[in-house]
């Protein structure tokens, strides 16, 4: 079954008066990304964090934020005021030595700054701290359900459209018989047009040796395998979003070589028409984990 490499999941835990709120959100990418947004009181945590994540998430960009909201008030973060005057001093003075201009946007210098408020840290207890893996687990657990749900879509998506080229690959064999009394009577034609003489025994040679090398059945071969394998690929259970990848590579170099071989204009056709297809298969399969 396939699974989607985005998605997203919530989670919450409620512990005296204070509620603690996970949220998982996953983009594409070709490798494990992690990034987390804590509250201040969780950042020594952030280690253990990522590899509840890194557990639960074998590929893609994650992000992992992470706040409280206390009911009671209690939390309630205070601006050292005196500490802020004190950075805005140096930044200014420093600005002066350097030679460079002053932030735009003080907040956003401040907000990075250590000890700019007091009372959101905390000591964490063992009971809040389980409280805050349970609340990532149920957001993990959300984001894996969310990632199946896109998946099963895309599943269908990946079935319609090999059904599809499976479709015109059945429909160019009714032009192979016409493809070839086409280029056999096109060499006659041209060797006739030049009033020259020339040894139909070996012009018959010649002609078998070209048209077989304008043979597509082993392209027709190849591709419906391809077809196959990529079916059987999205049936197992472990992720395989690279591995569709690589078939749909393989898919459209027997493709382009059947219509570099077709010399047919309505072979020509149908291969635009698998293009199409598969582009799309190409598309979604960058978003299979």
């Amino acid at each position: 079954m396939l699974l989607s490499m985005t998605g997203y999941g919530k989670g919450e835990s409620v512990l005296n008066n204070r509620k603690i709120i996970a949220e998982v959100k996953a983009l594409n990418s070709k490798n494990l990304d992690i990034s987390t947004r804590l509250a201040p009181a969780y950042a020594d945590k952030d280690l253990l964090l990522r590899q509840m994540v890194a557990d639960c998430v074998t590929r893609g960009k994650i992000d992992l934020s992470l706040r409280i909201e206390d009911s009671a008030g209690d939390g309630a973060v205070t601006i050292n005021t005196d500490t802020a005057a004190s950075y805005v001093n140096q930044v200014k003075a420093a600005s002066r030595e350097l030679g460079i201009g002053e932030p735009q946007d003080w907040w956003a210098v401040l907000c990075r700054m250590p000890g700019l408020t007091t009372g959101a840290t905390t000591n964490v207890s063992d009971e809040e701290w389980q409280s805050v893996q349970t609340a990532v687990a149920v957001a993990l657990d959300n984001l894996s359900a969310f990632r199946r749900q896109e998946g099963e879509a895309v599943q269908k998506k990946f079935e319609e459209k090999l059904h599809n080229i499976a479709a015109l690959l059945k429909e160019v064999e009714q032009y192979e018989p016409q493809r070839t009394e086409k280029i056999r009577q096109q060499i006659v034609e041209r060797l006739d047009s030049l009033n020259a003489d020339y040894d139909r025994n070996r012009l018959e040679e010649e002609m078998i040796y070209y048209i077989e090398k304008l043979d597509i059945n082993e392209e027709k071969q190849r591709l419906a395998n391809h077809l196959r394998y990529f079916s059987d690929t999205m049936a197992q259970d472990e992720p395989q979003g690279k591995k569709l990848g690589f078939i749909a590579q393989e898919m459209g170099r027997e493709i382009n070589t059947l219509g570099s071989k077709s010399n047919h204009a309505e072979m020509q056709r149908l291969v635009v028409r698998m293009k199409d297809e598969l582009e799309q298969i190409k598309e979604q399969v960058l978003n299979v984990l």
